[in-house]
C-alpha cells in the first residue's frame, strides 16, 4: 500500500511500453518452475507461447538453431559467496538439454559454480530488432580429462575454426579445467524485442 491507501504502481520508467506488465502477474506455480524441462515448460506460458507483452517467443527448435547460431558467445551468471553476481562470456555447445562449456578449477566461475551450481547464460543477437535467449539451470562439474578431451576440441571448433580445434583442443583440455553441463530447466527466448 502506498500514502492514501492506494496500491503502488510497477515501476516502469525506462521500459518500452510494449514490454510493460498488461496483464495481471501469474500465480505461483502456473508460469513455469525451476523443475520445467525446456519442453514442459512451453505448455505453461514458456516456450513455445505465440508471444509475451507483445514480443515474440521462440519455440524450442528456435532457440536451440539461435544460440548455435555462428560464434555468439553466452553470458554465463553465477553468484558470489556474498550473493552479488558474476557474469562472464564462455564458449559453448549444446549436447541434448545440456549447455556444454569449460573453465578453470580455480577461476571465479568454477569456484562459485562448486559451491553453489545454480547458473543462467544468455545469449544475444546484438543487431536491431535484438533477440535474446536466456536459459537458466543447474551445472555439474567434471575434471575427466577424457571428457574434456572430448568437448574443448568441439567447442574450439565453432569459436576458432576446425583447423585450429586441436591447437585450442589440447591447450583446453588439462588438469585443473573443468567441463561444466548447465542442465537447462527454464528458457526465456524472444525475438525481434524493438520491433
Amino acid at each position: 500500500m502506498v500514502a492514501g491507501g492506494g496500491v503502488p504502481r510497477p515501476l516502469t520508467r525506462g521500459v518500452p511500453p510494449r514490454l510493460r506488465r498488461r496483464h495481471a502477474p501469474v500465480a505461483p506455480g502456473h508460469g513455469g518452475t525451476r523443475r520445467d524441462t525446456p519442453r514442459a515448460a512451453a505448455g505453461r506460458g514458456g516456450v513455445g507461447a505465440a508471444s509475451v507483452y507483445g514480443v515474440e517467443q521462440m519455440s524450442d527448435s528456435e532457440w536451440r538453431r539461435f544460440v548455435l547460431a555462428g560464434t555468439r558467445t553466452g553470458k554465463l551468471a553465477v553468484t558470489r559467496a556474498d550473493g552479488s553476481p558474476h557474469v562472464t562470456p564462455v564458449w559453448f555447445l549444446l549436447d541434448g538439454d545440456d549447455v556444454v562449456f569449460q573453465t578453470g578449477e580455480t577461476s571465479v566461475k568454477g569456484r562459485h559454480l562448486r559451491r553453489d551450481p545454480r547458473a543462467a547464460l544468455c545469449v544475444d543477437d546484438q543487431s536491431p530488432p535484438y533477440s535474446f535467449v536466456l536459459l537458466e539451470g543447474t551445472t555439474t562439474l567434471s575434471d575427466d580429462l577424457d571428457d574434456l578431451r572430448t568437448w574443448a576440441p568441439r567447442i574450439a571448433a565453432r569459436y576458432m575454426g576446425r583447423e585450429r580445434a586441436a591447437e585450442y583442443g589440447m591447450r583446453n583440455a588439462v588438469p585443473g579445467e573443468l567441463l561444466v553441463r548447465l542442465r537447462v530447466e527454464r528458457v526465456h527466448a524472444y525475438h525481434g524485442v524493438a520491433e
